[in-house]
């Protein structure tokens, strides 16, 4: 998987990339979706790596205010962080990155996340780029090229980790190259790109310049 070649930095998707909280995200997404009258089995894979107040903006509900709507959501997802989990092997192989290489990207509103990396026990990254951060949620680009910015590199010169479509679309606008993590999927997704259960044998090593590349196991301590 991408034998020889260098990237500037690894962007992390935070939901069902290097943490699973498919279980609460969606306990609290179908009460609300319950409330509306819509039909919970359909509209639950429509909520996956975009923000809320897009997810909700998109039905156009009459009466529904998507701000008000998204707020009482993030206070609901706040309460509700039982069963959330790292992604297999995520949180050792992201403590062994240098922290100027990677970040953390999601459409997640900053505190929510912030509980969400807790309850996982995976390592808080030195930038994290949320729901907040941006004028346009994924798969519009900006968030990417915000990490990359912050790090000082180019998202072209990148690495993304995603695994809904909304946010590979949005790593592929930024011109970045794309791991998919498949742990959450029910289904296989269609896609181009390398596709990886979990990250368990998977790490890295670190060139004089600081670029980074994958290395099939992690070399033992």
């Amino acid at each position: 998987m991408f034998a020889g070649r260098k990237f500037a930095a690894l962007l992390f998707d935070m939901d069902g990339t290097v943490v699973n909280s498919i279980a609460a995200a969606e306990r609290v997404w179908a009460d609300w979706a319950r409330r509306q009258d819509l039909d919970v089995a359909a509209f639950l894979p429509t909520i996956h790596g975009v923000r809320a107040v897009e997810t909700i903006a998109r039905l156009a509900l009459p009466g529904v205010d998507p701000m008000r709507e998204a707020e009482a959501l993030l206070q609901a997802e706040m309460a509700d962080i039982d069963g959330i989990l790292p992604i297999a092997g995520a949180a050792a192989f992201l403590a062994s990155l240098p922290a100027e290489r990677w970040a953390i990207v999601t459409s997640a509103p900053r505190e929510l996340a912030l509980l969400r990396i807790a309850a996982a026990g995976i390592p808080l990254p030195a930038i994290l780029v949320a729901a907040g951060d941006v004028s346009c949620g994924k798969p519009a680009p900006d968030c990417f090229r915000l990490a990359a910015e912050r790090l000082g590199v180019d998202a072209r010169d990148c690495l993304v980790f995603e695994d809904a479509p909304a946010g590979i679309a949005a790593a592929e606008a930024a011109g970045a190259a794309v791991v998919v993590i498949s742990a959450t999927h029910q289904h296989p997704l269609p896609t181009p790109h390398a596709a990886i259960t979990g990250y368990d044998g998977l790490g890295v090593t670190v060139d004089e310049q600081g670029w980074v590349v994958l290395a099939a196991e992690r070399a033992a301590a």
